[in-house]
């Protein structure tokens, strides 16, 4: 009996292993046959003896691995028209990535065939010829790019089938005839530009600027915008003047020079002035990557990334300056297929390319809902980047920093013990990696952001051992470092948790690690709070937002006795992470209930003492 129990469950185990490494036969097939049958400059690392969806470039399987979803191969070098029967077999892709290769041919009819298309970019092609007549096989279709081709004909008002359509692009290609009424609710990008377009603007396409119908012959009475009035070339006709009327035009257009050039240093003394004073009031709207720097490369995306786009797309992109911390510049960049994700510029990185790859491959196959993915990486000479997801409440540290005004809003309580429970299990987690030896480096709260279920989620793991090492002066002045560690690159799991211990009494205390009281002291706040809890009085300790909330004082008092056991100074008296996870979901466990449980004080009084609280220093 025991026998056969030990061998069904050799059988179940061996059935859920071959499951989870299921393949798509079917679309692998359809895959090689389409590799198989075209021209491509750029060779792939496409094996039938390897996983399709484990480590074919630019392929994304669904979660079970039963099929194909996206192919994201753009600037891979293919030439001539996309095969017969090869990607119209794969019935499950969702989307479609081919632009900046050298396609060419009429529009290929085999996408025609991918009934569950939501993106197709086939921009900068050699694609020519009439679109298709129908487009109603792609009904759940969002983004369709076929820019910078050049197609011929009308544009097709089967177009008004793609109820979801969200971007349409067909610039700079050769389409003609009337612009269609494209009364599509959901469309929020058109782009028409640099077409033989002629006619008016249809009134429910008024609403997209100008630019959009620019390089057409539309009426200029039509346009959502009026057209400049032709330019009458001056007529020419000859006049004899004195040399006392010569003497005249002279003096005076010197005299009106000097004015005009002192009106203009007037005025742009006063732009400088009014750019200085609304530098720090408006975001910084820049590129995320420059001409020169963004030439001869490509983004690597990572397993399980539903992103389409690639270097060119960023180049493109104008972009806002969420912040700049120790390792590089963060951007907010919205895309044209209107995706928006969080760019970051790294300076200072030291090592090569063979081993940031390396890391960036440790880090980007981390998956857990407490740690920000890293999507995409960009290595150049001249240009490091890397790509998460943007996260639109921003950092901890700009809500819990933010400018005390009219429109601001407190972090309650209940959302700072959610956002350390988040960032300690996503560290956790972090820890476990490598066989339990990766260290993140640089744990602070601009670097820890809110996720959708309002928990904790860690960003930018590991860029420290990638830079160079932050000088001793400014690792004091960033407050969140261990006094042990010297070498920012050779942060450990020990230092995290005291990082994390800073960020805890940052949560309670609403201050920054390192701030001034006022005049020119220089406050540490590990320092501080050891202080203020040496006298047993907890009034000065925590934010004064907190204190509006009723029967919360426990749960303070023990997050306080967490964040303290974090900050000792010898790294080894120090809580492991996952200790530190078991401690903050126990504050809500022991104080059972909905409402947290505690003391029966009235909203806005102060608590006098606290429980009995280590203070070592």
């Amino acid at each position: 009996m025991d026998i056969k129990i030990i061998f069904l469950a050799f059988l179940v185990c061996g059935t859920l292993y071959l499951l989870a490494r299921a393949e798509p036969v079917e679309d692998k097939r359809a895959l090689l046959d389409f590799i198989d049958n075209i021209n491509h400059v750029r060779k792939l690392n496409w094996d039938e003896r390897t996983s399709v969806c484990y480590n074919w470039t630019g392929i994304t399987c669904n979660h079970d691995n039963s099929g194909v979803i996206a192919v994201r191969l753009p600037s891979s070098g293919f030439q001539g028209s996309i095969p017969l029967n090869t990607l119209g077999r794969l019935s499950g892709l969702q989307i479609l990535n081919l632009k900046s290769n050298g396609i060419s041919g009429t529009f290929p009819s085999d996408l025609l065939k991918l009934g569950n298309l939501m993106s197709l970019y086939l921009q900068f092609n050699n694609l020519q010829g009439p679109l298709p007549s129908d487009f109603s096989v792609w009904k759940n279709l969002s983004v369709l790019d076929l820019s910078s081709n050049a197609f011929n004909g009308s544009v097709p008002l089967s177009l008004l089938n793609l109820t979801h359509l969200e971007v349409l692009n067909l610039s700079d290609n050769s389409l003609s005839g009337d612009i269609p009424d494209l009364n599509i609710p959901t469309l929020q990008v058109l782009d028409l530009s640099y077409n033989n377009l002629s006619g008016a603007v249809p009134q429910s396409l008024k609403r997209f600027p100008r630019s959009a119908f620019l390089g057409n012959n539309i009426s200029p009475e039509n346009s959502t915008s009026p057209a400049p009035p032709p330019r009458i070339p001056p007529k020419k006709h000859k006049s004899k003047l004195s040399e006392s009327g010569i003497l005249g035009i002279i003096l005076g257009s010197c005299a009106l020079g000097f004015v005009l050039i002192a009106l203009l240093l007037v005025v742009s003394h006063r732009k400088k002035r009014k750019d200085k004073s609304t530098t720090e009031a408006s975001p910084k709207k820049e590129k995320v990557v420059s001409e020169h720097q963004g030439n001869g490369g490509r983004l690597t995306f990572f397993e399980g990334c539903n992103l389409a786009f690639d270097l060119e797309d960023l180049l493109r992109a104008s972009a806002e300056v969420l912040g700049k911390g120790t390792f590089g510049t963060t951007y907010k960049a919205a895309l044209e297929d209107a995706t928006t994700v969080a760019v970051k510029r790294l300076k200072e990185v030291i090592v090569g390319k063979k081993d940031f790859e390396q890391h960036m491959a440790i880090v980007g196959n981390i998956r857990h809902e407490n740690v920000a993915p890293l999507r995409a990486y960009y290595y150049s000479k001249d240009e490091k980047l890397v790509v998460y997801d943007y996260y639109n409440q921003g950092s901890v540290s700009a809500l819990l920093h933010a400018k005390r005004g009219e429109n601001w809003t407190p972090l309650d309580w209940e959302t700072r013990l959610k956002v350390a429970m988040g960032a300690a299990r996503g560290m956790a987690h972090i820890h476990s990696q490598t066989g339990g030896k990766l260290a993140h480096g640089n744990i602070k709260a601009s670097n820890i952001f809110i996720n959708s279920q309002q928990y904790g989620c860690v960003c930018d793991v590991g860029l420290a051992t990638l830079m160079n090492p932050i000088t001793p002066p400014a690792i004091r002045a960033t407050g969140y470092r261990a006094p042990e560690i010297t070498d920012t690159r050779k942060a450990t799991q020990a230092s995290d948790v005291y990082s994390f211990g800073v960020f805890i009494l940052e949560l309670l205390t609403g201050k920054s690690p390192v701030y001034s009281s006022g005049g020119e002291e220089i406050i540490h706040l590990v320092r501080w709070v050891h202080s203020v809890v040496r006298e047993e009085w907890t009034g000065e300790v925590f934010d004064v937002e907190l204190l509006r909330y009723p029967n919360i004082e426990e749960e303070m008092v023990s997050m306080l006795q967490i964040g303290m056991s974090c900050v000792e100074r010898m790294p080894e008296q120090r809580p492991k992470i996952e200790d530190v996870v078991k401690m903050l979901e126990e504050i809500r466990g022991v104080n059972t209930g909905n409402t947290p449980s505690g003391g029966t004080r009235s909203p806005g009084s102060t608590p006098s003492r606290l429980p009995e609280i280590g203070t070592s220093s």
